[in-house]
């Protein structure tokens, strides 16, 4: 597909996301960086507190529906049937659980440990974090932090995640993770962007609560998390886009819980928030790269560099992934990249290990 066709098209699904929204339900939403969190803070903060029981299973039945009409679960393809298993349903009544497919249960995304949860505060029942799951599944997990495990992890469980050490770049000590399907980790990363926001008045005071919280939390109220934390999780924003499943689930939770999470409607506010910490470089990868012409005026450009580039992406100034191409052709001693559309970007090189971004303009 050439890259203004998919630019057109994120505008278009843009748009769509918008008008989903609402009306006026963001306009107080001006601001960038942390002063636009804190605007959001102030329009999602305030809401419904559901009863974790009851009113979490009677809304799953219209926030986490299978096209089948079956439980859509976080970690496996098995075909829950709402309700409780008096009346046909595999909703967990204390038995079983000790095999896939038995009983679906409610897994806190963002563990209830990392908040000191109990029963009657808002985020121990918040449906944004809140989400059915094979209730074997949730076992083994427990408060293990998302991430990216290691390369040498190749067993997989339920619908494709895995457990093992953390294998995220830059994350420097041992660390026991659940790396979730692909499918998912768009949808847990604006969780946790969503409660980074929705619980921005709190979440300074969790870091030292767990230890796995510990390793994810900075235990600040605006960046929220850890540098290598939060460019894995936009990584995983970026690679895996809001899905109509989400937009269908945002709109859903509204009318129950009274807030919607900004992060759907606005995936562009992710890096609107904190794009200033994603625009990180390694020099010694940067001081090897020559990107020219800049400005950009035949909407063509080259990258002159002798490292080897593993993967090049052209993101906006909305943080929206516009291309993204995985091992680039290298030719009389550059890269190319054609049929660039007008705008204002970040170009993304990495070599595998490291990361360098340049500024760039199109006219």
């Amino acid at each position: 597909m050439k890259t203004n066709k998919l630019y057109l098209a994120l505008l278009l699904f843009n748009f769509i996301l918008f008008a989903q929204i609402p009306t006026g339900y963001y306009n107080s939403a001006t601001g960038t960086e942390f002063t636009l969190k804190t605007q959001l803070y102030n329009i999602i903060n305030p809401h419904t507190t559901l009863i974790y029981g009851s009113g979490l299973w009677n809304l799953y039945q219209t926030s986490d529906v299978r096209p089948n009409g079956n439980v859509w679960d976080i970690y496996s393809n098995c075909d829950f049937i709402f309700g409780t298993v008096a009346n046909g349903g595999n909703q967990d009544d204390g038995t079983l659980g000790t095999l896939e497919c038995q009983r679906y249960n409610k897994e806190h995304t963002f563990p209830k440990s990392w908040f000191n949860g109990s029963a009657g505060i808002p985020m121990y029942s918040d449906a944004f974090h809140v989400m059915p799951s094979d209730k074997k599944y949730n076992g083994m997990r427990g408060n293990l932090a998302y991430a990216t495990v290691s390369s040498s992890v190749t067993t997989t469980y339920g619908n494709g995640f895995k457990i093992g050490s953390c294998g995220a770049p830059n994350y420097p000590y041992a660390l026991q993770v659940l790396e979730p399907a692909d499918e998912f980790k768009g949808d847990f990363a604006r969780n946790y962007f969503y409660m980074a926001t929705c619980y921005e008045n709190l979440i300074a005071t969790w870091q030292t609560l767990d230890p796995n919280g510990d390793t994810v939390l900075d235990g600040s109220s605006d960046k929220v998390f850890e540098q290598w934390y939060l460019e894995m999780l936009y990584n995983w924003h970026i690679a895996d886009p809001v899905s109509q499943k989400e937009i269908n689930r945002n709109n859903a939770i509204y009318p129950v819980q009274g807030n919607r999470n900004p992060f759907i409607d606005h995936p562009e506010w992710v890096f609107t928030i904190w794009g200033s910490f994603l625009i990180t470089n390694n020099f010694d990868l940067l001081d090897t790269i020559s990107v020219y012409p800049n400005p950009v005026s035949d909407d063509r450009i080259e990258i002159q560099t002798n490292a080897v580039i593993e993967q090049i992406e052209l993101v906006n100034l909305k943080g929206q992934l516009i291309l993204k191409i995985n091992k680039p052709q290298f030719q009389d001693n550059k890269y190319q990249i054609n049929n660039l559309p007008k705008g204002f970007y970040f170009l993304r090189m990495s070599d595998g290990k490291q990361v360098a971004t340049k500024k760039i303009v199109v006219n």
